[in-house]
């Protein structure tokens, strides 16, 4: 966590604010090119590719980064509006400088994936895309949000959390089975995944002192005289009022306060 906090204080001015408004802007430049070539545009003149790259095309390190996540024009609609959710709700947990950070990471880790797959096999036909960015944005997501719904075709709801599961197991095969760039690739997307899960944790949650703490907390509202086993400080909500809240005590509160997924980053902290 130092690492990240000593990078803020000195570039944490040339955050871009909103990132995620933007990768969506570029998602949906990439696709109008696409669907105005009819599916050729971008793997001839955009993609990531190292032997075009090092043979007189250097603007592929940059312009893949439009790489639309899919080409279905109605699909790609509800697609775009949920990473950018996403991306939001990553922005204000971590901050525009953090988010930066992670997105900045998972850009370079996928060029270098690149380079060293095409270092390796000497192919000429290694392309890449922002698909295992995206993947590990949706998974730092599911990560700190387990519990969330998300709606799919806008009908079935499924936790996050499950999701996750199933493309790790999904990226499990893909592993087995994928070439030498395909498996750099998805060791990049989930480097940068658990790079930031581990320097972002809060390590003291797991501390015999929070433990006894959150017990004791346990033990006050369940005497509530609804039955609720938790009650944000804020709103004065519980799961009773709302199945879908989340609730999670702060660290960084003294006492014992628990709060709900929407207050939990934007409450006073009482000290």
């Amino acid at each position: 966590m130092n690492w990240l906090y000593r990078l803020e204080r000195k570039f944490g001015k040339y955050a871009i604010t909103n990132l995620p408004l933007y990768i969506v802007m570029l998602y949906a430049v990439g696709a109008v090119l696409n669907i105005m070539s009819r599916g050729t545009f971008y793997y001839q003149y955009l993609s990531l590719n190292p032997y075009l790259i090092l043979h007189g095309q250097p603007w592929r390190i940059v312009t893949f980064l439009v790489a639309a996540p899919t080409t279905n024009i109605i699909f790609l609609v509800f697609v775009l509006l949920f990473y950018y959710s996403i991306g939001q709700s990553l922005e204000q947990v971590w901050g525009t400088f953090k988010f930066n950070m992670y997105v900045l990471v998972g850009v370079l880790g996928t060029i270098a994936g690149a380079f060293i797959a095409y270092a390796v096999t000497r192919s000429p036909f290694i392309f890449m895309d922002t698909y295992y960015v995206n993947l590990s944005m949706f998974l730092a997501y599911a990560a700190i949000f387990p519990e969330m719904r998300v709606y799919i075709y806008g009908i079935i709801p499924v936790k996050v959390k499950w999701l996750a599961i199933l493309d790790v197991v999904l990226l499990a095969g893909s592993f087995i089975q994928g070439g030498v760039g395909t498996r750099i690739a998805i060791v990049v997307g989930l480097l940068n995944f658990l790079l930031f899960y581990f320097s972002t944790r809060n390590y003291r949650r797991v501390s015999p002192k929070e433990v006894h703490r959150k017990i004791k907390y346990k033990r006050e509202v369940s005497r509530n005289a609804g039955g609720a086993r938790h009650r944000c400080a804020v709103c004065h909500r519980t799961e009773l009022d709302d199945p879908n809240l989340e609730f999670r005590y702060c660290s960084k509160c003294n006492g014992n306060y628990e709060y709900c997924n929407e207050h939990l980053f934007t409450h006073t902290h009482v000290k």
